[in-house]
């Protein structure tokens, strides 16, 4: 019972019969009120004879009351209370006796009332609890819950920028919908959606109508593990969260300029071992921050102090809307996501790169190439005994940024040149980007025909044109497409055709390597999985760490299969060998990444669906060239082949080649953590040795018989192989038995 005090003003009206008249009492005219007992035909008299009273029982049907109560009348002029100054003994004791009875009798009223209340407001609570559920799914003002069908949380997500006024929300079939909340008018709905009998969607969509300023909703991670988002400089797999960090625009990034950023390959797509995945919309002006402290993922919609832009002829009110799945197992969720959202390459590149590595002048020679240093390099591939796809000749043989031609001092025989590497058997293709220098010979005519940052038809044309032009001139194989940041946009930058999300450019860009996909490369992706091409992960240092080092290269690949980018190349063998960012280099400009590193390297690589070197192993010593042998060997022999029949798979499903423990172990919760092995498929599984000075590693083997690259065979799975012998000269491999 409530512990407010009583309103004496309820209980100024009751009724006590449908043909009987209401009584009506005021506070002092309770003290004249004395109980009449009376057998049921009495009462029935008394009641419906003009008389007025007041009944300690909620109801008057079918006579089942013990007493009523009867009001004494009070002449003219007299106080109302049970003893005035002239009444008489009786009257008095007669009063002061049935003061306990009417105090009874006010304290049933108050249960009876109390009980009435309390059971209106249950019913209105189980009408508004059964009226915020969908389909395993609770709304309340503050957020929403998923369950799997065992009843366990899932998945949450917290409102953090408004609640709901869920008195605004109503239900009409699959649709719970809200139009109000604590900062005005929205539209606000989930939609339960089932598309296949093992999958459960929801569509969420939080649009402000009045407040301008942002809307952002939390996920919590749940003890869970996630997977997605972007490229980074420091990866991990599963992502991890440090700090706390306000939401920032969700963009294309140079991570390797800005380390703090989100990479040039990025998705607005994250997967969880819950099983859950969720997919923001592309119309959302999307900006994405976290907290370590409550363990969070911060999703957040605004155009204020933001590159995104409403669309033409709408105001700059945000919307958040997002899709959340959920399946019976991740790798049955993430199949079912990557068939409904993601495009898919319509072509699988050039086989001969996924057989043979190719060879970069960048690390070897950075800027300082010229037409000797490049004819001298492919013939010490060929003297070494080494295959190539293709030469790729990186930065600075023009003159300037912008150019479409030779540097004639560095180059002063061009087509000579390309004539003499096609007669060795290489084929070359040529660094480009989007950049113009101010003395670059093209900047004036960029100027008059407004190229600068146009989009699409005209900047591109014109670029691609030119492109097309040096490629008929020189016999060019296709293109290194590097660059395409939204980073390296103004802050405040203009297109011909407006652009409400700037990562847009980045997509156009990365369109512009179709005409030439069967050998280009790209290091920049967003809604760019079906460009056929080679998707580069960014520049590695010659470290052996998780930032942009050997410990990095697993994660990054994995995350960029997951978000449907599956014809990856790994960059350069050994790293760029910056002397700054090279471990244990000295201050030579010409020293070489750590041998052993460069070694470790060299094996991973080899069970990467490309390989490139550019530090050639002849730069160390014969050793080095004889194990490098052996692994090109073993990666156009044993590797490719896998590779290639896995890359036409994508074509339909968009399954990575390069795959998580997890893939083929969702009920292995160690599988979830390991980041340091890899399957290529389901049945050939990598474990690399990724720690200096380590001849051994401990490996994790999922359940199933596996039969390793020595011929020992395991199959009491899962396991852990605990320092497991690896020479420098090996890696170790499994082939999973059937």
């Amino acid at each position: 019972m409530s512990d407010r005090p009583i309103d004496e003003s309820a209980f100024s009206s009751f009724h006590v019969g449908r043909d009987c008249e209401t009584l009506n009492l005021s506070a002092a005219q309770w003290a004249t009120a004395q109980p009449v007992h009376t057998d049921p035909v009495e009462r029935e008299q008394h009641l419906c004879s003009g008389t007025k009273v007041w009944t300690n029982q909620p109801s008057f049907r079918n006579g089942d009351f013990a007493e009523v109560w009867q009001i004494v009348p009070v002449a003219p002029g007299e106080q109302q209370t049970a003893g005035g100054a002239g009444g008489s003994p009786l009257k008095k004791k007669l009063a002061h006796e049935g003061r306990p009875l009417v105090m009874a009798g006010m304290l049933g009223c108050v249960f009876v009332l109390a009980a009435v209340v309390a059971w209106c407001y249950y019913a209105a609570s189980v009408r508004k609890a059964q009226l915020l559920k969908a389909e395993l799914l609770d709304l309340n003002k503050d957020g929403f819950i998923i369950r799997n069908q065992a009843g366990a949380v899932i998945f949450s997500m917290t409102f953090r920028s408004g609640t709901l006024d869920l008195d605004s929300c109503s239900k009409e079939g699959n649709i719970l919908s809200c139009t109000q909340s604590d900062s005005g008018k929205l539209n606000f709905f989930i939609q339960t959606v089932r598309p296949k009998d093992t999958v459960m969607c929801y569509r969420v969509r939080w649009e402000e109508l009045q407040n301008k300023h942002s809307v952002e909703h939390a996920m919590a991670y749940n003890d869970s593990h996630w997977y997605g988002g972007a490229e980074t400089a420091t990866q991990y797999w599963p992502v991890r969260i440090h700090g706390e960090e306000k939401p920032q625009p969700f963009i294309t990034s140079d991570v390797y300029s800005n380390r703090n950023a989100f990479g040039g390959i990025l998705e607005r797509y994250w997967l969880s071992s819950n099983a859950t995945a969720i997919k923001i919309n592309d119309s959302v002006p999307f900006h994405l921050g976290w907290s370590e402290k409550d363990g969070t993922l911060r999703f957040q919609a605004r155009y204020e102090d933001s590159p995104f832009r409403p669309p033409e002829g709408q105001q700059a009110l945000p919307e958040l809307s997002y899709r959340v799945c959920v399946g019976s197992d991740v790798t049955s969720i993430h199949k079912y996501m990557v068939r409904r959202y993601f495009p898919k390459p319509i072509k699988v590149p050039s086989p001969e790169v996924f057989k043979q590595p190719l060879w970069s002048t960048w690390a070897l020679h950075k800027t300082a190439v010229t037409q000797e240093k490049l004819l001298r390099y492919a013939s010490d591939i060929t003297k070494h005994g080494f295959t190539c796809s293709h030469l790729e000749l990186d930065d600075r043989y023009t003159a300037d940024y912008g150019e479409f031609d030779f540097d004639p001092q560095k180059f002063p025989n061009a087509s000579g040149m390309f004539d003499e590497l096609r007669e060795d058997g290489f084929q070359v293709s040529l660094w480009t980007h989007p950049f113009i220098n101010y003395d670059s010979m093209n900047f004036g005519v960029a100027v008059e025909k407004g190229l600068f940052v146009r989009e699409p038809s005209d900047a591109r044309e014109w670029y691609s044109s030119h492109l097309r032009m040096l490629k008929q001139r020189y016999d060019v194989t296709s293109f290194k497409f590097d660059a395409g940041e939204t980073s390296y946009l103004p802050r405040q930058f203009s297109t011909l055709v407006p652009l409400s999300d700037p990562s847009t450019f980045t997509r156009r860009y990365s369109e512009m390597a179709i005409p030439f996909s069967e050998r280009a490369e790209l290091r920049v992706g967003y809604q760019s999985q079906d460009v056929s091409c080679f998707f580069r992960i960014i520049d590695r240092d010659s470290v052996w760490g998780y930032e942009l080092g050997l410990k990095s290269i697993i994660p990054t690949v994995l995350t960029i299969s997951i978000l449907g980018y599956q014809f990856v190349l790994p960059d350069m063998i050994g790293g760029n060998a910056y002397p700054n960012r090279t471990a244990g280099a000295s201050d030579d400009k010409n020293s070489l990444p750590d041998r052993e590193l460069y070694i470790r390297w060299l094996e991973l690589s080899a069970f990467m669906p490309a390989m490139q070197f550019s530090i050639p192993p002849w730069a160390y010593d014969s050793e080095v060239v004889q194990i490098a042998q052996k692994f090109t060997a073993l990666h156009e022999n044993l590797v490719a082949p896998r590779v290639l029949e896995l890359a036409g798979e994508v074509l339909d499903t968009g399954d990575p080649i390069i795959r998580p423990l997890w893939w083929i172990a969702n009920d292995d919760e160690a599988a979830y953590k390991i980041d340091s092995q890899f399957l290529i498929g389901d049945d050939l599984m990598v474990a690399p040795v990724l720690e200096p000075g380590k001849q051994e590693r401990d490996i994790y083997l999922p359940a199933g018989r596996w039969r390793s690259y020595k011929g020992e065979h395991f199959d009491k799975g899962p396991m852990y192989l605990t320092d497991y012998p690896v020479d420098l000269d090996e890696i170790a491999f499994f082939t999973w038995v059937h």
